[in-house]
């Protein structure tokens, strides 16, 4: 079956959209990383950190090899840009409430929300590797190759945390860290194993 080219300029644009969550998601971690209070989940969105500003440097190498200016004013990166932001004001907001098992909830649920559209972007980046052909197919599927495992990493671990640490609140045995951690879940399928352990492991 023969190859399409696809809409490049909706690619370029899901590309700018990548690059913006990946910037955003530097700002988010930061904002997390102030609200946390347990020490393996602050080890692990360190960590987290690190890889997005490697996940940032890949991008901009993408950039550079398929030509594109890494600071053009896409429209659609003002939205990603809102989001990141909001969700940034969003666990300034809970931190100044004076909970701070509660803004830790919120930064993990912040993280989630961040990552969800972060692992979307790069699931759509390795459809386009597939689906295309020539230079851009392989600037693309290098940039896949070196970030996709992260991503899946960063959100079924951090969901993994989100729900422990509702769980602990609600007053009932929590997880902590959460079976995604130990049985080192890295697909939705093993996620769903891990969540589905949980009990054994109380």
């Amino acid at each position: 079956m023969a190859k399409k080219a696809g809409n490049l300029d909706q690619i370029h644009d899901l590309l700018y959209q990548a690059l913006e969550t990946e910037l955003g998601g530097e700002q988010v971690y930061r904002a997390a990383l102030a609200c946390t209070l347990e020490d393996d989940l602050r080890k692990e969105w360190q960590g987290y950190l690190e890889e997005t500003q490697t996940h940032q440097r890949v991008l901009l190498g993408t950039f550079e090899t398929l030509g594109l200016d890494p600071d053009a004013a896409v429209p659609s990166r003002k939205v990603v840009k809102h989001l990141g932001e909001s969700l940034v004001a969003a666990m300034a907001l809970a931190k100044s409430q004076g909970d701070a098992a509660a803004a830790q909830r919120v930064a993990a649920e912040c993280v989630v929300l961040a990552e969800t559209k972060d692992h979307q972007n790069w699931e759509l980046i390795g459809l386009v590797a597939d689906k295309l052909s020539g230079p851009q197919a392989k600037a693309l599927k290098q940039a896949y190759d070196a970030v996709e495992k992260d991503e899946d990493h960063h959100l079924y671990h951090t969901k993994g945390w989100a729900r422990e640490l509702w769980i602990q609140a609600l007053g009932f045995p929590a997880v902590l860290p959460p079976p995604e951690e130990a049985r080192h879940v890295e697909t939705a399928i093993g996620a769903a194993r891990a969540e589905q352990a949980r009990d054994s492991m109380l």
